[in-house]
């Protein structure tokens, strides 16, 4: 799950990593109010004024403004507000439709009155599955795309792993101080600043911190001026506090739709809808559907309590997509009865009554002959497969 810069950042102040102060607004009153407040709880005259999607890149699209007084503050807002921002990360790029700004964000400029003696870092803290511990990854290149940089100048980019039995270590929070080239007052900061953000990574259950920039100001203060989280979904039933900061009008309707109906979903960008049950068999699916000359158009795991309403609607998200040719449903009756699944199936083509692509349906398990039974007996425009070579060919012949 995907946190907003500002919920971002007010997640790391808890942990104590210095940000800095902020207003959200949603309005372009409440955007000049906001920046009242920050005038008078900074004593700041400039404010950042930064567009709030779930998107980096938001400054090459026009959604980051450095305003100068109240007039160019309600300038920004009007203009940010209701705009749909393109950036290299939203749907599409740059050519696509870009995504709704809902809400802008108002900070303090952390880069006054210092400005040149300013510099910039970059930080960020993710797993490394394969070696199983954490990694911090910094740069002195701050304030640049991180791809670009291990691109072009690959001995920039530093990498710190932690062992997690462990944590982090005073000599490893002294290293990356050390490599980011501080000195004094500053390398204290750093220290505390690393320490910080890996406890508040870890103890939040995140996937993914990304602070870039980390600006050191001319006065050696270390503050954390954009922030990019993302919370492990499996954990947030430890978290219910993150949960509710959860955005659904910056996700996939479509997936957020299907998650309401207890439905495990995922677009892709291929011509062959999938209903699987299970995680594994699923991927186990698009691999069959790849090796058969088409691509997968989605996953989706109904899980393993699978009822004609749950197919049904699986059925109707699927059917959405108007590249999708044919669907292949795939089900291992372990829990859920494949003749359950079947008599789904034949009720749901009935219940529709417009679908017009091809449907192959493999049923192995629990009742699997009565399954099949009842895909043959429908009358319906519907293939039995029993082994997956059987499904794959059947995929193959109707996407040809």
């Amino acid at each position: 799950m995907n946190l907003h810069e500002y919920q971002a950042k007010d997640l790391l102040k808890t942990f104590g990593v210095p940000v800095p102060a902020q207003r959200v607004a949603t309005t372009v009153e409440e955007a000049l109010k906001g920046y009242k407040e920050l005038q008078d709880e900074t004593g700041t005259k400039f404010a950042v004024v930064k567009a709030q999607i779930h998107a980096g890149g938001r400054g090459k699209g026009g959604g980051v403004k450095v305003a100068k007084n109240a007039d160019e503050v309600k300038e920004f807002s009007t203009n940010i507000l209701g705009m749909m921002l393109k950036t290299p990360q939203t749907p599409g790029g740059l050519e696509g439709p870009g995504k709704l700004v809902r809400k802008i964000l108002l900070t303090e400029d952390s880069y006054s009155p210092t400005f040149e003696s300013c510099k910039e870092y970059y930080v960020s803290i993710l797993m490394d599955r394969d070696r199983k511990q954490n990694v911090i990854i910094y740069s002195t290149q701050g304030g640049m795309d991180i791809e670009k940089v291990a691109e072009e100048t690959p001995e920039l980019l530093h990498k710190e792993y932690i062992d997690p039995m462990l944590g982090i270590q005073g000599f490893q929070l002294r290293k990356v101080a050390f490599n980011l080239g501080l000195s004094g007052d500053a390398f204290k900061q750093m220290t505390k600043f690393i320490a910080n953000l890996y406890t508040a990574f870890v103890k939040s259950d995140a996937s993914l911190f990304e602070i870039n920039p980390v600006v050191h100001t001319g006065d050696e203060k270390i503050i954390a001026v954009d922030s990019k989280v993302s919370i492990d979904d499996n954990a947030l039933f430890r978290h219910k506090d993150l949960a509710v900061l959860r955005d659904t009008d910056e996700e996939d309707p479509t997936e957020v739709e299907a998650q309401s109906y207890g439905l495990n979903f995922v677009n892709l960008d291929g011509n062959v809808g999938c209903m699987v049950n299970g995680a594994g068999l699923a991927m186990a699916t698009m691999d069959i559907i790849k090796l058969s000359g088409g691509e997968p158009a989605n996953f989706l795991d109904v899980g393993g309590t699978a009822d004609a309403e749950r197919v049904e609607q699986a059925f109707r998200i699927i059917l959405r997509d108007p590249a999708v040719k044919a669907i292949l449903i795939n089900i291992f009756g372990g829990i859920v009865r494949c003749d359950r699944v079947a008599q789904g199936v034949v009720d749901a083509y009935k219940n529709m009554g417009n679908i017009t692509v091809p449907i192959i349906v493999r049923l192995q398990g629990t009742n699997a002959d009565i399954a099949k039974t009842i895909i043959d007996e429908s009358g319906l425009e519907v293939h039995s497969a029993t082994l997956l070579q059987e499904a794959a060919d059947l995929v193959k012949s109707v996407i040809a």
